[in-house]
């Protein structure tokens, strides 16, 4: 088993922008008389997509919207976001993040990004961030039924990478999951995949418990040594080890 493609969650992963989600969605709710409570959204929604994450907490306080109502309340965070990022001179991504992708580029793994987040979003951010060249595919959170921790987004996004690249042959234990959240740690790996845990959104020594491998920020992660682990389990399946 060789490692083939890592696969990047985009919120707390690419983008340090959860700030940015949290203060729209509570926009939102008072918008509709509605009040988000403390550290509600960090339990509700990180890791989640949008849709799921504003159905839940409209639910929650007896409010069932239909597709159409809810739509209207997605499309209106969508541009909310994009109006916020107009305002950012620099955008925030996470250190390292250049570095790494460069390498991940540079050592001919295919790259992905399998996220709860809008198209839309993760598409302003990458061309902003001349990255659009390096994601052929990315899965987003309307793309699939489920939302994390359910793996269906990563096991879309390996179907999709073996459409884009026909001799690829992929299988999910080949990839390499970049998670922040404990349901995006769990979706991938119900996906069969390893994990780095990116200490940006819960410390690292919660991250710890739960991935194969975890770090303080991208620029930590030796990847000529995750290469060898993955090798390493090829031989031993060739062997019988």
């Amino acid at each position: 088993m060789s490692l083939k493609a890592v696969l990047f969650d985009f919120n707390g992963v690419i983008i340090n922008d959860e700030s940015i989600h949290e203060q729209l969605t509570e926009q939102i709710l008072l918008e509709e008389n509605l009040i988000l409570k403390p550290r509600e959204y960090r339990k509700v929604c990180l890791g989640r997509n949008d849709r799921s994450c504003l159905k839940d907490l409209l639910a929650n306080r007896g409010r069932v919207l239909s597709d159409t109502e809810l739509t209207k309340l997605f499309n209106s965070k969508a541009k909310g976001y994009a109006l916020e990022l107009e305002k950012i001179e620099e955008l925030p991504l996470y250190p390292g993040l250049n570095d790494f992708i460069s390498q991940v580029s540079s050592r001919n793994l295919k790259l992905g990004i399998v996220s709860g987040a809008i198209r839309k979003e993760i598409e302003l951010v990458l061309e902003r961030a001349k990255l659009a060249q390096y994601f052929k595919v990315i899965v987003v959170g309307d793309d699939v039924t489920t939302t994390k921790p359910e793996p269906d987004g990563y096991l879309l996004a390996v179907e999709r990478l073996n459409q884009e690249y026909p001799d690829l042959n992929l299988q999910p234990q080949e990839c390499l999951a970049i998670e922040d959240t404990f349901a995006g740690i769990q979706a991938a790996k119900r996906a069969g995949m390893q994990v780095v845990g990116v200490a940006n959104t819960y410390p690292f020594h919660m991250l710890q418990r739960c991935c194969n491998w975890t770090v303080d920020d991208l620029t930590d992660l030796e990847l000529e040594r995750v290469q060898e682990v993955y090798s390493q389990k090829e031989l031993q399946s060739t062997t019988g080890a």
